[in-house]
């Protein structure tokens, strides 16, 4: 088996470990070997696995290497996602269940993957019914990344609470989190982009026994700066992960280009 790509640079900040990789390519092959690591030795220890993970450009190349990697038994494992566009429906190009099925759920065919519907006729009901499910399953490891505006997730700035009482909530997307999703390719305008989404929020997430947050590129080293140099507040919500021992920040030389340490 090949030898996993050694970050180049490792600290804490705050509880949060933080580790720097050369490469996108080394960051993606790390953290796959991680997660299969990690999957194979919750199955062997339990029985079963539980997991979450996002959407993104970010995640594409790391999931793609986990898939390829095998070695999981994935008829032992759970699966969630943690948002969805409000009123998009399943086939639609940026809908996330649409992205989970075809670079996951087709590929592997895990024993349960929990989609979180946005076309859902009653979007209130939707949000009880995937709390019901996340509460009902501890869950081992939870993938995430980082917005340009400094969410996680769609808890975006002036919706993000670190503690909420929800932990799937419906909110309104802030004009930041939208455009980037235009420039990313998801959808055509600004316009297009749907005002409303469904999202795990902030204490659902960093609820798992292990985060791993993925956050590689140029276009994220401001964020990252704001997560890791900034106060922990709404302000950048993926600050809170700085009080997270369980989490690791995983950057590459490009989105780590702004940092002081």
């Amino acid at each position: 088996m090949a030898i996993s790509p050694a970050p180049q640079r490792t600290y804490r900040a705050d509880q949060l470990n933080v580790e720097i990789f050369a490469s996108n390519d080394d960051l993606s092959a790390n953290v796959a070997q991680r997660v299969r690591d990690l999957l194979v030795a919750k199955i062997a220890q339990q029985g079963s696995a539980a997991a979450i993970l996002a959407t993104g450009n970010s995640q594409i190349r790391f999931l793609k290497q986990l898939v390829g990697l095998g070695g999981v038994d994935w008829t032992k494992v759970t699966l969630f996602h943690m948002d969805e566009y409000l009123g998009v429906p399943a086939d639609h190009p940026a809908c996330f269940r649409r992205y989970m099925k075809e670079r996951v759920a087709s590929l592997v065919n895990p024993r349960e993957f929990h989609y979180l519907a946005g076309d859902a006729d009653l979007p209130l009901d939707e949000c009880a019914r995937y709390t019901a499910l996340l509460k009902a399953q501890p869950i081992d490891l939870c993938c995430m990344g980082v917005g340009e505006n400094g969410h996680i997730a769609f808890n975006d700035p002036p919706v993000a609470r670190f503690d909420d009482p929800h932990w799937v909530k419906l909110v309104k997307l802030d004009d930041a989190c939208k455009m980037q999703q235009v420039k990313e390719g998801h959808f055509p305008s600004l316009e297009a982009v749907p005002p409303y989404a469904l999202t795990l929020t902030v204490p659902a997430l960093l609820a798992a026994k292990t985060i791993l947050c993925l956050a590689p590129e140029k276009r994220k080293a401001v964020p990252v700066k704001n997560l890791l140099e900034g106060p922990i507040a709404t302000s950048c919500p993926a600050s809170a992960l700085r009080n997270c021992a369980q989490a690791t920040l995983l950057l590459d030389l490009d989105s780590a280009s702004l940092l002081k340490a």
